[in-house]
């Protein structure tokens, strides 16, 4: 059996913002990678300046389309999967009520379709997002988890859709975090050169999660910054969030990915720098 990881996200470009790092360090090491997009961003803010125009509004969804398959070739994933659900924009927003909306989805249906993917491409390592996300409670954000907790525990239960493949079980099912010190570590970084921080009061005064991070692995920055930047619609190059510190600024303040372990069905460190950790040894050192 080869390694395998499957990632959750709810948009394009979620991929690139979370957990990019990580993807294109396993994929480096031949393990398969496989991107599950639950929507296609239909409703997404147009965010560059230099992409807003009423060609490209008028064609957002192939536009996203087009910008999440070059991220994906960018970090390395093997396959991407649509789900075909629509964006179903921000909180309380008109979006939230249209039919084919995410966050209308029929549950059972949706997990159905997650484990018949899990089921196929067989992964030890699943990401998702956090149980709980006041940051940003988006709705498509909070059905990714709704969806993805429940078919990481029904993938391998022959009971459950027994029309959907040949039942798996993954063995470790994480979300990508940032963590308090890397926020904190950041703004300090553009304050001491003498730059206005993009992280205001509702980022710093935050929940600390940092005691629930069990794993950190380390990545290399540019990849998650050349990713985000293939989707252009959604990313201003000029954005102090993303772009405001040099790269060898940010590369020395965190080189990690953080990571939270939401379900285990294997026996796990306190705190671990590889996702497959505990799993290589039972299948084999290498992805092959």
């Amino acid at each position: 059996m080869s390694l395998s990881l499957l990632a959750v996200h709810a948009h394009p470009d979620d991929e690139s913002s979370k957990g990019a790092g990580t993807v294109h360090l396993y994929s480096s090491q031949g393990i398969r990678t496989t991107l599950v997009c639950c929507t296609g961003g239909e409703v997404g803010d147009i965010l560059n300046p230099a992409m807003d125009s009423p060609e490209i509004k008028d064609n957002l969804a192939s536009v996203r389309r087009a910008e999440l398959d070059s991220a994906a070739a960018i970090i390395g994933y093997d396959e991407v999967v649509m789900l075909g659900y629509r964006d179903s924009g921000m909180p309380d927003s008109e979006p939230n009520s249209h039919p084919d909306a995410f966050a209308n989805a029929d549950l059972d249906v949706a997990i159905r379709k997650l484990v018949e993917v899990i089921r196929r491409v067989r992964p030890q390592v699943m990401m998702t997002y956090p149980e709980v996300q006041n940051r940003y409670p988006h709705p498509d954000h909070l059905q990714v988890t709704a969806i993805s907790i429940p078919a990481y525990e029904r993938a391998g239960d022959p009971s459950w859709y027994p029309e959907a493949g040949e039942p798996f079980e993954p063995s470790k099912l994480y979300a990508p975090i940032w963590s308090k010190q890397r926020l904190l570590l950041t703004h300090q970084a553009f304050l001491d050169r003498g730059l206005e921080s993009p992280y205001d009061d509702k980022w710093l005064s935050g929940r600390d999660r940092d005691d629930r991070i069990n794993a950190m692995v380390p990545v290399d920055n540019a990849v998650r910054r050349k990713a985000l930047l293939a989707h252009a619609t959604q990313v201003d190059p000029n954005s102090p969030f993303w772009f405001g510190l040099p790269d060898e600024v940010q590369d020395a303040i965190h080189p990690y990915e953080e990571y939270m372990l939401l379900r285990s069905r294997i026996e796990t460190d306190e705190f671990e720098d590889d996702l497959f950790a505990g799993i290589r040894d039972r299948i084999g050192d290498s992805g092959e």
